[in-house]
């Protein structure tokens, strides 16, 4: 790492070492270079070292660990504290079983969560905000030419991962954050779909705030996914992405699997006695079966709220 690396560093092109043998360098990482660190044009670096790593944001391509599919574990980020989980309000809905995932994802990498909710223009957070309202989920609202001034308080000073489903606007937030950036922009198609732009995660400076000299932070757009697999969260983890119901636990039996069928599991009770919603239950279970490989994850749309999918 450069001594003393501030916001006004140069970017540096380096190359893996061949004694790194077959540790993957990914985006997040703090490293050791050695050789031309100027920046300058043609000036090349060696990585050396990847310093231990204080977080790691991780998901597979299917929840089942049994499968190829979710043996295949992919590193989205290392070194962030923040995930941020872009949801568009309307055009695509918002889906909350992706963001139940990306919940139990932060949870499980020990990174503090940040809901960003864009296209507030076009429809109103409560149906999301109430679906949510036990965990005091952190919430910020995007609407367009409006400043992003409340947004940028939260990421000033943090490593922060952007996720989102591909339509929901997160091109555009960061282009808005970053101008420089000039991150691809897609539409959503008559379905409720976006086209996939950004094509690999790439960590972005923010600029300085003017008349502010603190550290504005970094962003990290990641391509916009469908899927956000869970293979590699542990059954006790994966509850713990739903702190909601984790003290509805408590009078289950031993070894309870907490599946609908289990035998006096106690969150049936918590959530018939109102201390949850019987939809974050219903998405907890869910995923239970996508693990187990009983069911598929990608949920039903939400007749009670048609505006809102779980998936």
């Amino acid at each position: 790492m450069l001594p003393g690396a501030g916001p006004d560093v140069p970017t540096i092109t380096a190359m893996r070492a061949r004694e790194l043998g077959r540790k993957s360098v990914v985006v997040g990482d703090r490293v050791g270079l050695v050789g031309d660190t100027s920046g300058a044009a043609g000036a090349l670096a060696r990585i050396v070292r990847i310093a231990e790593r204080t977080s790691v944001l991780r998901r597979t391509a299917d929840d089942d660990e049994t499968t190829a599919e979710g043996r295949l574990e992919r590193v989205v980020v290392a070194n962030a504290d923040q995930l941020v989980i872009v949801s568009a309000l309307a055009d695509p809905p918002p889906r909350t079983g992706f963001i139940d995932r990306c919940l139990v994802a932060a949870y499980d990498a020990g990174i503090e969560p940040l809901l960003c909710l864009t296209k507030a223009d076009l429809a109103g957070p409560e149906t999301v905000l109430g679906y949510y309202t036990e965990l005091e989920l952190p919430y910020v609202l995007i609407r367009p030419e409006a400043d992003l001034d409340a947004l940028r308080s939260l990421l000033a000073g943090r490593i922060s991962v952007m996720v989102g489903h591909s339509g929901v606007g997160k091109s555009t937030l960061v282009n808005r954050l970053v101008p420089d950036a000039a991150r691809a922009v897609g539409t959503v198609s008559a379905i409720g779909r976006g086209r996939h732009t950004s094509t690999s995660a790439v960590a972005l400076r923010l600029p300085r705030l003017p008349d502010r000299d603190d550290d504005p932070g970094w962003i990290v757009d990641t391509p916009g996914v469908r899927s956000f697999g869970l293979a590699h969260v542990s059954a006790d983890s994966l509850l713990h992405g739903f702190p909601d119901l984790v003290e509805g636990t408590v009078d289950c039996p031993a070894n309870c699997p907490h599946t609908p069928d289990a035998t006096d599991c106690g969150l049936d009770a918590w959530v018939a006695a109102g201390r949850a919603d019987s939809r974050r239950l219903a998405s907890y279970r869910r995923l239970l079966a996508s693990r187990s490989g009983e069911g598929d994850a990608r949920a039903e749309p939400d007749h009670r709220n048609p505006g809102m999918r779980e998936e």
